[in-house]
């Protein structure tokens, strides 16, 4: 019987990437639809919560980092190993990131557990900002297990091809959350109004409850990966091998982490509302990319396969299909975001001074919108294929070298409104580099493999 991994490399480029990409992209927009719907309940609070979260969500940012550019990494070897027919090699591979991910989720139980007020502390000085957003970021840290293992159990699974798991514990996952919502923040029913800590605690439960069932289906299920802990030994040169890929991918979401705390300083010398529309977007902003995302958990396997495989015409097929679906999905949210701002930025609050920044917040900066889909593609094709460093340092480039300093200069010249401006100019240079650099990697590789 011809295993699940092959079919990576003999179906139909279109058909296969839809019957693994649109899970993903299901799973992941449901996930996109409970941080806005998540971030619409705090802001019913007040606009101080909203402006609170925004500060703490920096520090979850790096949480995701962790696991995604973990995840990424075992995807990316996984397939590989598949395509390679190193199945063995495979599992140890499931094995080791699992172990990691206990590591990391001890690790930041006990920073949460001590820190957290402190690390609210990095981003502001206002005594009711540092309270609201030690109350949320503290509950989630200390569940952090219930952040990492979703995050990774999917990993495994998408590397030997199965997004449909992965789409149905994103979507428990979130419906349970926002089920939870209301009736922890507000107090609904038998339960207490917890404000932000109940954000926090029905984020921790859903994604616990979704842990729990993709390691029930990756442990007990008919999966090509099999565990054998029994026999189990820490194996440093396959998590090396990981992070080579995997790394880079956690940095690049670092770096978001940093760029987003920065956005916060630069922002909050004019006003606290200023920093809730920087919330707002990001969160807006995820309901837009997370699809794109969604797309690379299908897009990287078929990649890795047929590059480890060494079948050039289905690469740059599969390449072709991806980077055109990605700037499909980027451009209509540029759409969204140009023609109804207001009515994006009134679902989370419907204060005056909010909805005028924010409005001319979200129509500046989706200007870039069309080809950021084709950046999140090339990027993580660059991934698919064991180069991570490109990646790495075009997100560098954008976030950290262009996009703060950018900020902070005008924000000075001209104002708020030069602040937002900031980020489509980051995008559309950085942009110009990543297909020059892609170009020329492509080529050479398929050049490459055809000898």
């Amino acid at each position: 019987m011809e295993s699940k991994s092959k079919r990576l490399g003999t179906d139909s480029i279109l058909s296969l990437m839809i019957k693994l990409s649109i899970p993903s992209i299901i799973g992941m927009s449901i996930q996109a639809l409970y941080n806005v719907v998540d971030s619409i309940y705090i802001g019913r609070l007040s606009k101080e919560a909203l402006s609170a979260l925004s500060l703490a969500f920096p520090i979850q940012m790096i949480l995701i980092a962790i696991a995604v550019g973990t995840g990424i990494g075992a995807t990316s070897l996984i397939s590989r190993l598949l395509g390679e027919m190193k199945e063995k090699k495979a599992d140890n591979v499931a094995e080791n990131v699992i172990f990691v991910t206990i590591f990391y989720s001890i690790i930041v139980f006990f920073i949460g557990l001590f820190f957290s007020d402190e690390l609210i502390k990095i981003f502001t000085s206002n005594i009711e900002l540092i309270n609201l957003g030690k109350d949320y970021i503290q509950i989630i840290m200390i569940g952090s297990i219930a952040m990492f293992l979703p995050i990774i159990a999917n990993s495994i699974l998408r590397g030997e091809g199965n997004t449909f798991i992965p789409m149905i514990s994103l979507i428990v996952g979130a419906v349970i959350n926002i089920f939870l919502d209301p009736f922890l923040i507000f107090g609904l029913w038998i339960f207490p109004a917890m404000g932000v800590k109940g954000a926090a605690l029905a984020t921790v439960i859903s994604r616990f409850i979704s842990g729990i069932l993709v390691l029930i289906v990756l442990f007990y299920g008919k999966n090509q990966i099999k565990f054998d802990f029994k026999n189990f030994n820490i194996d440093f040169d396959i998590i090396k091998e990981v992070y080579r890929v995997g790394l880079p991918a956690m940095i690049m979401q670092l770096l978001g982490s940093f760029m987003i705390a920065g956005a916060n300083k630069i922002v909050a010398s004019f006003n606290q509302t200023a920093i809730a529309v920087v919330g707002i977007y990001f969160r807006l902003q995820s309901f837009v990319f997370m699809p794109v995302f969604g797309l690379n958990q299908g897009y990287i396997p078929i990649i890795g396969y047929n590059f480890g495989h060494k079948n050039p015409e289905r690469l740059k097929k599969a390449i072709f299909i991806g980077l055109i679906t990605g700037f499909i999905f980027t451009t209509i949210g540029f759409f969204l975001l140009q023609f109804f701002p207001e009515e994006l930025i009134r679902m989370f609050n419907d204060d005056p001074e909010l909805i005028k920044i924010g409005v001319n917040a979200l129509k500046i900066i989706s200007i870039a919108f069309p080809i950021i889909g084709l950046s999140i593609v090339g990027s993580a094709t660059f991934q698919a294929v064991g180069k991570g460093l490109p990646s790495l340092i075009i997100s560098f480039l954008r976030q950290i070298v262009l996009l703060l300093p950018l900020m902070y200069i005008l924000s000075k010249e001209i104002g708020l409104k030069g602040t937002w401006y900031a980020f489509p100019i980051s995008e559309f240079i950085s942009f110009f580099i990543m297909v020059v650099w892609f170009y020329k990697t492509m080529k050479k590789i398929i050049s490459e493999m055809r000898k």
